[in-house]
This record gives C-alpha cells, sequence and structure tokens, in this order.
C-alpha cells in the first residue's frame, strides 16, 4: 500500500493557474505508474492526467494543452501543474498509484495500491 497526500488546491479565477502535489511514501513511485482523477459527489470519477513509469503521458481531452503531469522521482513527488483553468474545472483531484498496465492508462480503481484523501480546486469570478 502507497500513503499519498494531496497538495496545493484552492481558489482562483478563470484563466488562472494552480499546481498541485502529491507526496508519496511506503512506496518507490519510479516504479509504478500514477494519475490525476477528478470526481465529484455523486458523479463517475474522471480521469485528468496520468504518467508511466516510463515516463510516457495522458490526458483527458478536456485538459490537453492545458495541464501538464509530472513526477520528480527523487523527492517521491508527482505533480500537476494546470493552467487556463475553467469553471468546469473546479472539482476535487484525486491522485492514485499502480503498477503499470499497458492497456490500461489511468489503471483501473479496484487495482489501486494508493488513493490520496483529495484536494479541491474551485475556478470562479
Amino acid at each position: 500500500q502507497v500513503q499519498l497526500v494531496e497538495s496545493g488546491g484552492g481558489s482562483v479565477q478563470p484563466g488562472g493557474s494552480l499546481r498541485l502535489s502529491c507526496a508519496a511514501s511506503g512506496g518507490t513511485i519510479s516504479r509504478y505508474a500514477m494519475g490525476w482523477f477528478r470526481q465529484a459527489p455523486g458523479k463517475e470519477r474522471e480521469g485528468v492526467a496520468a504518467i508511466d513509469s516510463d515516463g510516457s503521458t495522458s490526458y483527458a481531452a478536456s485538459v490537453t494543452g492545458r495541464f501538464t503531469i509530472a513526477k520528480d522521482n527523487a523527492k517521491n513527488t508527482l505533480y500537476l501543474q494546470m493552467n487556463s483553468l475553467k469553471p468546469e474545472d473546479t472539482n476535487m483531484y484525486h491522485c492514485a498509484a499502480w503498477d503499470p498496465i499497458p492497456t490500461m492508462v489511468f489503471g483501473h480503481p479496484s487495482l489501486f495500491l494508493g488513493w490520496g484523501q483529495g484536494t479541491q480546486v474551485t475556478v470562479s469570478s
């Protein structure tokens, strides 16, 4: 089991930026695929961005060109740089870690080794 703690959320105006962090313990993130997900109460979980153990990245169509996922293996930390934020990006953002699955870039919840408590992002004027 990997313990994950997110931070960096907050309230910003449309067009603003935020950088989310996900600090990992109990495992070395260089071995895992990791991703960012968002989920509003009563709605389905949405994969936002994922990074595989080899550094390859995948993004949801709604955030491509605006969000960038990265990980610092030395700090055992995952990041999500969010630019040009829109009101529809408002959500609770969670990070997750899993063993790499070539056919599932966002993994599967039943295979997550860790799931953070989330950090709230609010985009509003």
